[in-house]
Order: structure tokens, then sequence, then C-alpha cells
């Protein structure tokens, strides 16, 4: 939460023109942006070193996805509140965010001011999700709604992506620091896990959960 009277905030989107107009408009309304990130991973190093108010995670960024970096941020740097940003209007989507300790969801549709205000209501300890439809995750979520609980660790979403993505097994090995051993056996998790047999159906459900873009 804010301890001043200026809201610090890091920005983490993977595109650099998006990210630097999401930075001027905030720095015109007096927001301090301290720090921008490309990708999840670097977007929790960098909350971690400068422990903004605000971190804005882009849901469709490289190496994690806005709430999956949303849960590490909160880990590292417990001060600091979220807000995710994200092409998609799904509810289930919000929700999982605000189960994740997300305190915004913003569509990438809706008016850059409410950014703005989403950033400052955030920065002072209120939840603001955005859009007419969401309002129904954030009455499932205060209420304690179920939700279909995800399956899958951190580190197997990481892996599901990746393979989702194309990467082949050496390939992720070399980017997540683990064996080609260590990969294939969280493949064959995945499968018995999700009851899914086969590349092509791990993309579909990877598809399916928006940690991908078809």
């Amino acid at each position: 939460m804010v301890q001043g009277d200026t809201v610090r905030v890091v920005l983490a989107d993977d595109h650099k023109i998006f990210r630097q107009a999401l930075r001027a408009l905030m720095q015109r309304e007096g927001i301090d942006v301290v720090g921008e990130a490309s990708d999840g991973e670097e977007a929790v190093q960098m909350t971690q070193t400068f422990t903004p108010d605000v971190t804005v995670l882009d849901f469709g960024m490289p190496n994690l996805n806005g709430i999956d970096a949303a849960r590490k941020i909160h880990e590292v740097s417990p001060k600091t509140q979220t807000v995710l940003l994200t092409m998609h209007e799904d509810e289930s989507l919000a929700l999982e965010a605000l189960r994740a300790g997300m305190h915004g969801y913003l569509q990438k549709s809706q008016p850059a001011s409410e950014l703005v205000t989403t950033v400052q209501e955030v920065a002072h300890g209120a939840i603001h999700v955005s859009g007419g439809m969401t309002q129904a995750a954030i009455a499932a979520y205060a209420s304690g709604a179920k939700m279909a609980a995800d399956p899958l660790t951190a580190r197997e979403r990481e892996v599901l992506r990746m393979i989702a993505e194309g990467k082949t097994t050496r390939v992720i090995a070399r980017i997540l620091t683990l064996s080609p051993k260590t990969v294939e056996s969280h493949r064959n998790r995945l499968m018995q896990k999700l009851d899914i047999r086969g590349t092509a159906g791990l993309t579909r459900y990877a598809i399916r959960r928006h940690m991908i873009t078809p």
C-alpha cells in the first residue's frame, strides 16, 4: 500500500511501445514509474529490487504470465499490490487473478484513464475490476464461491506454456536450468494430471487457459 504522496509503479508488458505509452500516461498523472519489465521473471526481479506500491502486469508475457508473476511478487514483496492487464473478457480469469491475491483486473479495451484510476485505487488497498461482466467475479470472490482449481504447479505451467509455444525439451531445459530428463518428467506428469495425450492436446489446453495466444 502506498506510503507517501506519490504512487510508485513497475510496468510489465512485452510490447515496448505499449509500455512506453503507459509510462508517459502515468507520469503525466503524477505516478512515478520506477521500472519497466518485458517478461514475467523480470517483473518479479524488478519488484523485489524497487518494492513499488503497484506492479502492473500484462497477462500474456513470456517466461511467466501475469498471474503467475503476481504469485511470486506477493512472496518477494508482500506490500506491493498487483494489477492484471489482459485482452481477454473472461470472468474465470478475473476470478483467478483475485484468488491469486491481485487487487486489479483491467481489460485493454478500457479507456487509458481507467488504468490510472485502477492503479491509484489499488495502491490504497481497494479492489478494482473493470467491465460490467467482471463485477460477478468480485461477487464470487467476496462470497467465497468455488472455482475449479488449477491442478498444475507454477513449474508445470511454465513447462506447459513452453511446450505449447513449440519449444523442444532441450530448449526448455536450458531456459529453466533443468535437465532434459526433468523436463520430460514434467511433460509426463502434465499428461497424467490433465488426462491428455500428446503435444497437440497440451497445446489446446494451454490455448483454452489463455496461456498462449493461438
